[in-house]
């Protein structure tokens, strides 16, 4: 007989157990009968919406502490809403009605699905019989809805899983029965619905974008990583490859890409459909942690929730945030547009006014790269345009004891800087033609030679015409921007030699309208809106990261855009094979725009300096340091509230620094020590660098 010592023993460890959990279909009852939605509780439990989507299907099973707390909740609830046998309520007779038989259940999320039109999906790809709709979190059903299309009822993009689940927006999960590349290929374009339509009526609809993660890779004969020297995002499948193999064999084509961690499959167009799907393999890298941060450890339904986003408010993802960036620049302003010939009275692709057109144009010498055909094959040795942004740290010799005295050193970030000098930033489209000894005209855009070194600064601010800040020497390149300013400063400007371009145009305002819409639409998301005070913007801005990590690595997305895809305008060389002289592939684009990337940076740089000289003169301050769009400013408070001018009315004071969440006004970026900023700037670094992070500046390798 068992002692009375073993007897309790036994029962400790019954009492020690993790509590058991009712079966998933009675967990999901439960959260219905009370009315809670999944994302609700997943806020509540603090977790993701898939991970509750898990727990109710069967998929997994919670851990401690977590397990506790749900497991009182559905206690709860349990008491509340007794098991079946007693009359149901309203809510748990829907959800009885709902999941009776498989075609019932399709119907219900179809008819939460964004699009209007029912367009069913043949075969196998039909709506799985899951709860997805009801996962759905509140944010996304707005910002996550595809337009309307007959031909893409699945919105532009699904998120595969190794469990052949296809995890579209708006909550649908698809059945892809692929296991291989092709089969996936072919499910993609025939029965998945995915898609997007064209940006403007004389593009192209957007191809489907199907993101593999690491164990449906594997299911589909990839490797889960890709190894080598070179940087992963470089890396590709070499021809003879397997995966490679079948997808020629099938009269597929790669682009000259290859197989990477973003690959397109194509065939040619036939009459008027488009046969191309856009894969991105998540273990290999295809999201950067720079510019997705957190997305690829996110579960796959939560992933496309930020994919989905991304797409409907910027393009559906083709590349890097930099590829996106410069790809969108061509959906908004199509290259050609259909034309009646004369001749023959058929309709043909001719040119679409305002843009880039379809082929590629040469810089003029001083716009180019030192590597450039142009200036190798001709010898040129005139110099070049040095439109960067800035670099400088104001030397300490320059501080006066009253500046050395205040306790802080505060960090202002401009909102978008770059984005917001593309806005109506007229810009040449036809190629340059030089003169010599012209007049100087603000208006026209291109590149000067003139000198500026007569140009009298404040010692205490940066020079408004070069990156680091020093006065020029003499005569140099400059994009128009910078001669304008000096013009505006009240000084002479005579110019010696001139490379202009007699066809403009704003080719950026809509690609700058349509990033603008899309930050300052993701910043709502997150709590900051147009309608706060400074005092309370400040609040949101602190904590706006914590509101959602989905949305807020949308918004990471957002703003990498907008500075690769500038920074792609002037891609340099990439790779070992590369000899100087040589045309890289980047020049093969109508969009190999160094001159324009110039323009916007300078015209960023001027406003920044800009807004420098009206602080000076508003409230007596100087920068410490500015590093690309940050600048510091020693400070008697830990808030920038303490030394930004402000009326008597309260409202801020027009020309200087203003908070807000539009592009171009400013953020809190950081706070130091300002005894700190002064050490660092006696050691000869740059407190910008230091308090931003060492953000990238317009990266032009991605």
């Amino acid at each position: 007989m068992a002692s009375e010592e073993e007897l309790f023993a036994s029962v400790d460890a019954l009492l020690n157990e993790e509590p058991h959990l009712p079966p998933p279909a009675e967990r999901a009852r439960l959260r219905e009968a009370a009315g809670i939605t999944q994302a609700r509780l997943a806020t509540a439990l603090k977790t993701t919406t898939q991970s509750v989507k898990n727990w109710e299907n069967g998929r997994s099973e919670p851990k401690s502490p977590r397990l506790d707390a749900y497991q009182r909740l559905l206690n709860g609830w349990a008491a509340k809403y007794p098991a079946p046998g007693v009359t149901p309520t309203a809510p748990v007779a829907a959800t009885a009605s709902a999941a009776s038989t498989e075609p019932a259940a399709s119907a219900v999320e179809t008819a939460h699905a964004p699009q209007a039109p029912a367009v069913p999906a043949a075969g196998p790809a039909r709506l799985a019989a899951r709860p997805a709709a009801a996962a759905r979190r509140p944010a996304s059903r707005k910002a996550a809805q595809p337009a309307a299309d007959p031909r893409s009822p699945h919105g532009p993009l699904a998120v595969l899983d190794g469990d052949g689940s296809a995890y579209a927006t708006g909550g649908i999960v698809l059945d892809c029965p692929a296991t291989t590349v092709v089969e996936l290929v072919e499910w993609t374009l025939r029965e998945s619905g995915l898609g997007a339509p064209r940006l403007h009526r004389n593009g192209k609809d957007s191809d489907p974008l199907v993101v593999l993660t690491a164990t449906a890779a594997v299911k589909l004969g990839l490797p889960e990583r890709l190894e080598g020297h070179e940087q992963r995002r470089s890396l590709r499948l070499p021809e003879d490859h397997p995966v490679v193999k079948q997808v020629v064999k099938a009269k597929w084509r790669l682009t000259q890409r290859g197989f990477g961690p973003w690959a397109r499959i194509y065939r040619k167009v036939q009459g008027r459909e488009r046969q191309c799907v856009q894969l991105a393999i998540l273990s290999w890298d295809a999201l950067d942690e720079r510019s997705w941060p957190g997305v690829a450890e996110m579960e796959p339904a939560d992933i496309a929730r930020v994919l989905g986003i991304y797409a409907q408010r910027v393009i559906t993802p083709r590349g890097s945030t930099a590829v996106s960036g410069l790809e969108l620049m061509t959906a908004l302003r199509p290259p050609t547009r259909a034309t009646q010939d004369p001749a023959t009275g058929n309709w043909v692709p001719g040119h679409n006014p305002g843009s880039l057109g379809t082929e590629p144009m040469d810089p003029a010498p001083p716009e180019a790269t030192p590597e450039h055909p142009v200036v190798v094959d001709s010898g040129w040795n005139g110099g070049f345009l040095n439109e960067e942004a800035y670099q400088w740290v104001r030397d300490v010799s320059l501080l006066s004891d009253e500046e050395c005295t205040l306790p802080y050193a505060v960090g202002l970030d401009l909102n978008t800087a770059f984005l917001a000098a593309a806005a109506r930033l007229v810009v040449g489209l036809s190629a340059p033609d030089h003169f010599v000894g012209p007049v100087f005209n603000p208006k026209i855009p291109g590149s000067w030679l003139v000198d500026l070194s007569h140009v009298e600064v404040d010692p205490r601010l940066p020079s408004p015409f070069t990156p680091d800040g020093t006065r020029p020497t003499g005569p140099a390149w400059y994009q128009t921007h910078t001669v304008a300013y000096a013009q505006e400063l009240g000084y002479n400007v005579a110019p010696l030699e001139a490379y202009l371009r007699r066809e403009t145009g704003a080719y950026l305002d809509p690609w700058h309208d349509r990033l603008k819409n899309a930050y300052v639409d993701t910043l709502a998301d997150l709590g900051v809106t147009r309608d706060l005070d400074d005092r309370a913007f400040l609040a949101a801005m602190e904590r706006h990261k914590d509101v959602d990590p989905a949305m807020a690595a949308v918004l990471a997305a957002i703003k990498a855009t907008v500075k690769g895809g500038i920074g792609k305008l002037r891609e340099r060389p990439q790779g070992k094979r590369y000899q100087e002289g040589e045309r890289w592939p980047a020049l093969q684009r109508p969009t190999w725009r160094p001159d324009i990337r110039a323009a916007v940076i300078s015209k960023a740089r001027v406003n920044m300096h800009r807004k420098l000289r009206n602080m000076a003169t508003m409230t007596g301050l100087y920068p410490l340091a500015v590093l690309s769009d940050c600048v510091v400013y020693p400070s008697p408070g830990a808030s920038p509230l303490a030394f930004l001018p402000y009326a008597a009315s309260g409202k801020p004071q027009p020309g200087g620094f203003r908070l807000g969440p539009t592009p171009g006004l400013a953020k809190l970026e950081g706070v130091q020590s300002m005894l700190w900023a002064v050490d660092l700037m006696e050691q000869g670094y740059n407190p910008a660098r230091h308090i931003k992070g060492g953000d990238a500046v317009l990266d032009e390798g991605e």
